[in-house]
């Protein structure tokens, strides 16, 4: 079997080794900077720890759907009581008051630091409030002649670290409160890379589904021609995210050409390498959950993703790649789905299964329902991966389809039938009572999406690095640098856990510090 990944230390040290490499790009000053932050991450680790609890808090949180009621449990508060202005302003934002409160639960230790706790306090609020949100109509016409008009939104959150990155999402469920939820997420998982990026999302409540390429297109292009105009290669950085792919990002890049006669220049990432694009950048998000899991398990469990059943939901760029490198390092997926139901396979994908799966989603843009009678799997309309999990037995669970998919009765049915770890292809796929449940379960392991699915970004932050430096970089040298980032990231989660904490809870702590003291040195917090 091929092992994707060096030992912890080793792989920490390739990181900063890379990193050092990859910032000759940018100037010596930044590049000063950030190795003066990476150098110093561990002191403020150990400081940090001196003050951590053994003890888990039990968060309650609110669930993405429908307006948020002051006494539902999600908004209970008594919990983080110096949250409560920002629960009264966007109560009608429950997933960004969601990823706030799980964050400030994860970090809420060095809020009680004698000489810095006060300081990481402030640091926090003011990585709550996005330093601006830019909303506009996006006019488009049909096929018949008919015009539409959409909204669009790109959410600046933070430029501590470096420009705005984060993806834009096409989906009718787009809006400002499910923009900064995932633009909140973005700066930590950001920071966890070790490039200097900030954090943004953008997109528009369009929904691409059952629309013809020319409707894409024009849709696309009208989109950039009010977006453009905030975006930059050192101001934001937008990319692909569910209902943004190539095709879209593609149409997006000619329109900026046209209207800017820039050419060459990483405004946006995610293109096709015919285009500037970086070789493995579709495949990054999924090769590097499965990266990070492999990892996780041969360290922490002493056991292998051979042979193991790995329970994949979602049909979407980073599904379709975490189920390739899964199958190609001998697992058994036994499922995939969309948003009309799964797709079960009990004696696990075979490669065919995989290639007609991928033909259906991105060439015919069809329904997984149309794959029941031509691969091995068996379709359950209407249902859910994790509804079915009872019935295929799971030794890994990979969420990759949307945020709060995984119920508190598919988490206590995953932990039912023997799931031994959970790593979170999408942003937030597992609501609060879901998460409440894994963190019950200790022998678990759990590592969230700004761990597990950094992989995305960090490549994208390669593809500004080749896009600046005029070169190009080989598949292999692309794919040896994202195993590199994979370790280290891990490596920093086994860091900010120590001896009393959790991989979820060191992801968080590495996370925010590297932000925190980002904006001490800028003077922004103080």
């Amino acid at each position: 079997m091929m092992h994707y990944f060096h030992r912890a230390t080793d792989g920490a040290v390739m990181h900063r080794r890379w990193i050092v490499g990859l910032l000759t790009i940018f100037t010596i000053d930044r590049q000063t900077q950030h190795i003066h932050a990476r150098n110093n991450l561990s002191t403020n680790i150990i400081n940090a720890r001196r003050t951590m609890s053994p003890t888990k808090p039990n968060l309650q949180r609110v669930h993405s759907g429908g307006a948020m009621n002051p006494q539902d449990e999600g908004a209970n508060p008594k919990k983080l009581p110096w949250l409560d202005d920002l629960r009264s302003k966007y109560s009608h934002q429950p997933v960004f008051l969601q990823a706030v409160e799980e964050m400030a639960l994860a970090v809420e230790p060095l809020f009680e630091d004698p000489e810095d706790g006060a300081f990481y306090k402030k640091a926090f609020l003011y990585l709550t409030e996005p330093e601006r949100i830019i909303s506009f109509h996006v006019p488009w016409e049909d096929d018949e002649g008919n015009q539409h008009i959409n909204r669009g939104w790109r959410v600046e959150f933070s430029s501590a670290l470096g420009p705005y990155k984060g993806g834009l999402r096409f989906h009718p469920t787009v809006n400002d409160g499910l923009l900064k939820f995932l633009g909140f997420e973005q700066i930590f998982k950001n920071a966890l890379t070790g490039l200097p990026l900030g954090g943004g999302k953008g997109g528009s409540d369009f929904d691409p589904k059952g629309k013809s390429d020319g409707e894409i297109r024009r849709f696309c292009e009208s989109f950039m021609t009010n977006l453009c105009r905030y975006i930059d290669a050192a101001t934001d950085v937008p990319a692909g995210d569910i209902g943004v792919g190539g095709r879209e990002i593609g149409y997006m890049y000619g329109q900026y050409k046209r209207l800017s006669n820039k050419h060459g220049e990483g405004v946006l990432t995610g293109k096709s390498p015919y285009i500037n694009g970086i070789q493995l950048r579709p495949e990054a998000t999924g090769f590097g959950a499965v990266m990070i899991a492999q990892q996780a398990i041969e360290d922490k469990l002493n056991r292998s993703l051979e042979g193991a059943r790995c329970a994949v939901s979602g049909s979407g760029n980073v599904a379709q790649h975490a189920t390739q490198l899964l199958i190609r390092l001998g697992a058994k997926v036994v499922s995939i789905s969309d948003s009309s139901g799964a797709l079960a396979f009990p004696e696990g994908m075979t490669q065919d299964d995989w290639e007609q799966s991928i033909k259906a989603k991105q060439v015919k843009r069809a329904r997984l329902s149309t794959l029941d009678a031509t691969t091995t799997g068996t379709y359950y309309p209407g249902k859910s991966v994790w509804d079915i999990t009872g019935d295929l037995g799971v030794d890994f669970a990979f969420p990759c389809a949307t945020q709060n998919e995984i119920h508190k009765d598919h988490a206590d049915l995953l932990m039912k039938t023997g799931c031994a770890g959970i790593f979170e292809g999408a942003n937030l796929p597992v609501t609060a009572e879901g998460q409440d449940v894994f963190r019950a379960n200790p022998k678990v392991l759990y590592i969230p999406g700004k761990a597990a699915n950094a992989g995305g970004v960090g490549v994208s932050g390669l593809e500004m690095s080749q896009n600046a430096s005029r070169t190009y970089w080989t598949r292999e040298k692309v794919d040896r640098m994202l195993k590199d980032m994979m370790a280290g990231i891990y490596s920093q989660m086994k860091e900010g856990a120590g001896k009393d904490g959790t991989l979820e809870q060191g992801c968080n702590r590495a996370g925010f510090l590297r932000v925190a003291h980002a904006l001490k040195d800028l003077g922004w917090v103080y």
